[in-house]
C-alpha cells in the first residue's frame, strides 16, 4: 500500500502587509521528500501521526512537502503553486492520501488555497480516498469538503491536540481501507464572524461547542469538528462551521451539523469580542501590579504575530511608559533595521534608534511614525532556541538575528523576524529572564498563555491598533458575503436543523 502524506500550512491575513514567500516557509519551515518525513518523524504536528499510523500499516510512504509558515498576508503565487504542484504530481498511483493542512490559507492565484489543492488531488488520483486534518480555525468552503473523504479539526486554542487530531483523521481513513467504517461528511457554515479571543477551548461558547461536539462523537458520530474560522480574510466567508463525519448516514451527518450550528448561532453574541480602550487598559495593569511579586502579562493582540501581526507597532508601549509603568519587559519586536545598527554598535554599546512602525497599515487607515528611544546593547544572539512545550515540544524556532536592548523603563527584545511566544526561550536566548520583569508586553493573543500565565500575576489584553485588531472596523471588507454577524443585523434563528425535519 502506497500512502501519499503532506503537511501544508498558512493562516492569511488578507489585511497584512507581511509578504508570504517561498522563503517564508523556508529553510527551516519547508522541506520535500526525505526531509519532509525526518522533519515530521516525533514531532506533535498532524503529519507526524499520520506517518506513524502509516507506518504501523506497512504501508510505503510517498512526503512530497512539508511546508508552514507563520500567519501573514496572501501567499506568493509562485510560492503556492510550487508547493501544491509538488503534493498533486505525487497523488497519482497513491491508495490513499492524508494532508495536514490549516484551512484559511488565501494565495494571490486562490482565494480558497486548501478548496483549490483538494479539487487538483481528486482529480488527479480519482477514487483515492482523502483525509484532513485541519487547524480550529479554518475557513470552511464546499471545495475542500466536497473534496475529501473524511475531516477532522483541532478541538483546541491554544492547538495542543494537533496530533491527535491526525492521528483521529487517519484512523478512520485507514478504517475506510479496511471495510470498517464507511465514512461520509457533511457540514454547515454560519454567517458568523467570531472573533480569536472567543474561540478559545477553555471557556465560553466555545467550549460549550465543543463539549456538544465531543458528545456527539461518544453518541456514534465519527468526528465532529467546530471551526472558529479566520476572521481577518477578505473572502466571501470567513466564518464559523461545523463538520461532521457519520458512519454511512449523509443524512445524520447533516442533521448533526445544522443541530449544532444552531446552537451555535443561539450564542453568537458570546463569540463576539468588545474591546476596552488601550489607555484604559493599562491603568487596570498597572493597579493589578500593585503588590505582586510576579508580572503582569500585557498581551498586545491588535499586532499578534499568529494572526499576521507586523510584530512592530509600538502603541501599547507609547502607553506603557505615558503612564509611568516601568520594569516592563517587551518582545520581540520585528525590525531589521534596527537589528542591524544595533550589532554594528555592539554589546554594551549606548544609541538612540528608531524603533518599530516601520511597517506601512496605511491601509487599513494607521499612520505611526517610529517610537525614538535612547538605551544599552545588553546583549546580541542569533535568536534560536527550543520549546520546551506545550505547544511544538522539542521543535527549534529561529528569531533571526536579535538583541537586547535596555532603556531605563523596558527590556526590549528585538529581532529580524516576527515571532510568537512559544517559550521562555524567547527572551532567555538574549539574557532577559520574563520572570524577574514587573510587566510582560507580548504580542500575542493566545498562544503565550500555557508558558506565561503560570508564572504571572494578572493578565490584561490590550487592543492595539496593528492587522489583528478585535475592532472589526478598522478592516475594510469588500468580498465577504453579506449579512454577516456582527457587520449587520441578523435574524434570530438561521433555521437549519428545520430543513431536516419531516
Amino acid at each position: 500500500m502506497k500512502v501519499l502524506i503532506a503537511r501544508l500550512n498558512h493562516e492569511t491575513n488578507t489585511f497584512s502587509p507581511v509578504p508570504t514567500t517561498l522563503a517564508d516557509f523556508g529553510p527551516e519551515g519547508a522541506t520535500f521528500d526525505e526531509a519532509a518525513y525526518r522533519d515530521n518523524q516525533g514531532m506533535r504536528t498532524a503529519m507526524s501521526a499520520f506517518i506513524d499510523l502509516a507506518e504501523r500499516h506497512g504501508a510505503t510512504l510517498v512526503t512530497p512537502v512539508s511546508a508552514s509558515a507563520n500567519p501573514s498576508g496572501p501567499v506568493d503565487a509562485a510560492a503556492y503553486t510550487q508547493l501544491t504542484d509538488r503534493i498533486v504530481a505525487a497523488a497519482p498511483g497513491c491508495d490513499a492520501i492524508l494532508l495536514d493542512l490549516h484551512g484559511a490559507m488565501v494565495a494571490e492565484n486562490s482565494a480558497d488555497g486548501e478548496g483549490d489543492l483538494l479539487r487538483r488531488v481528486r482529480a488527479a488520483a480519482p477514487g483515492v480516498p482523502i483525509a484532513v486534518a485541519l487547524d480550529l480555525h479554518g475557513n470552511l468552503t464546499d471545495a475542500m469538503v466536497d473534496n475529501a473523504d473524511v475531516m477532522v479539526g483541532f478541538k483546541t486554542y491554544p492547538h495542543v491536540d494537533m496530533y491527535e487530531t491526525g492521528e483521529h483523521a487517519g484512523r478512520l481513513l485507514f478504517d475506510l481501507l479496511a471495510g470498517r467504517r464507511r465514512p461520509v461528511t457533511r457540514w454547515r457554515g454560519l454567517p458568523l464572524m467570531s472573533h480569536t479571543l472567543r474561540s478559545a477551548s477553555f471557556e465560553g461558547a466555545m467550549q460549550r461547542a465543543i463539549d456538544t461536539a465531543r458528545a456527539e462523537e461518544g453518541a456514534g458520530a465519527l468526528a465532529v469538528s467546530i471551526f472558529a474560522g479566520f476572521s481577518l480574510a477578505d473572502i466571501s466567508a470567513p466564518c464559523m462551521s461545523v463538520v461532521v463525519v457519520d458512519d454511512g448516514s449523509p443524512e445524520r451527518a447533516q442533521a448533526t451539523a445544522d443541530r449544532i450550528a444552531e446552537r451555535i448561532w443561539a450564542e453568537r453574541d458570546a463569540f463576539f469580542y468588545r474591546s476596552e480602550p488601550l489607555a484604559q487598559s493599562i491603568a487596570r495593569a498597572r493597579q493589578l501590579s500593585q503588590g505582586a511579586s510576579r508580572p503582569v502579562l500585557l498581551l498586545d493582540h491588535g499586532d499578534n504575530c499568529m494572526s499576521g501581526g507586523t510584530c512592530d507597532t509600538m502603541g501599547v508601549l507609547q502607553e506603557a511608559l505615558a503612564q509611568g509603568l516601568s520594569g516592563i519587559g517587551v518582545g520581540p519586536i520585528c525590525d531589521p533595521e534596527a537589528v542591524a545598527r544595533m550589532f554594528d554598535a555592539g554589546e554594551g554599546a549606548t544609541l538612540t534608534v528608531d524603533l518599530g512602525n516601520k511597517r506601512s497599515l496605511a491601509h487599513i487607515g494607521i499612520d505611526e511614525a517610529p517610537m525614538r528611544l535612547t538605551g544599552t546593547v545588553r546583549q546580541l544572539g542569533d535568536g534560536c532556541y527550543t520549546v520546551s512545550g506545550p505547544t511544538y515540544t522539542g521543535q527549534r524556532f529561529n528569531m533571526g538575528r536579535s538583541a537586547r536592548f535596555e532603556t531605563e523603563a523596558a527590556s526590549i527584545v528585538v529581532t529580524e523576524r516576527t515571532h510568537e511566544h512559544w517559550d521562555v526561550g524567547v527572551f532567555e536566548c538574549v539574557g532577559l529572564d520574563p520572570r524577574g520583569c514587573r510587566f510582560l508586553l507580548l504580542k500575542s493573543r493566545m498562544y503565550c498563555r500555557p508558558v506565561f500565565v503560570p508564572m504571572s500575576a494578572a493578565l490584561v489584553e490590550c487592543d492595539s491598533a496593528g492587522v489583528t485588531s478585535s475592532d472589526y472596523s478598522r478592516f475594510p471588507f469588500v468580498h465577504v458575503a453579506r449579512p454577516v454577524f456582527p457587520l449587520d443585523e441578523m435574524p434570530e434563528r438561521l433555521g437549519f436543523a428545520d430543513e431536516c425535519r419531516p
